[in-house]
């Protein structure tokens, strides 16, 4: 399981630069009505220099099970990230490599997740859970912060499913939301950009650099 993840890589410039600050994971957006999109050619690319160690994410949005499983296939995923609104049926037409589902937690708090995973019962579960904040209209990458107290209160709901945080994470909040909510690990895209989608260097090994240092912390029992 991967600690830090930088989404909407889109460029191979973006994906050195998030290789070299020590990210573990980056994520590739696949969906077209997304300002980080990556096209096709660009994505290959992008696969081509990142390291074994570094997980690959792919980032769908109410795409076919077909066509995740080409893009997995295409672009050696390690992990298929699904971001819409797909159901648990989904799960079981998807490759053997793990799910992550992403919910955006608003007014509705974590019933949108506790009814998922009872969808579940008796089938495929998703493998990670990523937590989001929610936005009318959008899936993710707005920039809004989710709501620290209400995700960390709806632990317990996962069963011990890893949990995934994002939802307006920067390098000067990342900190706070790790000591609060304690999850798996941290997301991000919005957080470390200053000219959307390009990953500004600063911005992402700042980013790193505290991530990494509040999961010692916790590591060490130190809030």
């Amino acid at each position: 399981m991967f600690k830090i993840k930088i989404c909407g890589i889109c460029s191979v410039k973006d994906a050195q630069l998030t290789m070299l600050a020590g990210a573990d994971a980056v994520g590739l957006n696949f969906y077209k009505e997304s300002p980080r999109y990556i096209a096709p050619e660009v994505g290959e690319k992008v696969v081509a220099v990142l390291r074994p160690a570094v997980k690959r994410v792919g980032l769908f949005v109410n795409s076919s099970a077909n066509d995740i499983n080409q893009a997995s296939s295409d672009y050696a995923l390690d992990y298929i990230q699904l971001h819409g609104d797909e159901p648990p049926e989904i799960l079981a037409d998807l490759p053997s490599i793990p799910i992550i589902r992403a919910f955006r937690f608003g007014e509705t708090g974590a019933t949108d997740i506790e009814r998922f995973l009872e969808a579940c019962a008796g089938g495929r579960r998703p493998d990670v859970i990523l937590i989001d904040a929610s936005k009318p209209g959008e899936y993710g990458g707005t920039g809004e912060v989710a709501d620290w107290d209400a995700v960390s209160a709806a632990r317990p709901i996962l069963g011990g499913i890893p949990l995934v945080l994002a939802g307006g994470l920067t390098p000067f909040n990342v900190a706070a939301a790790i000591a609060k909510v304690r999850p798996d690990a941290v997301d991000t895209a919005s957080g470390v950009e200053s000219r959307p989608p390009s990953k500004d260097p600063m911005l992402v090994r700042a980013f790193v650099t505290t991530a990494k240092k509040a999961f010692q912390q916790l590591d060490k029992g130190i809030s």
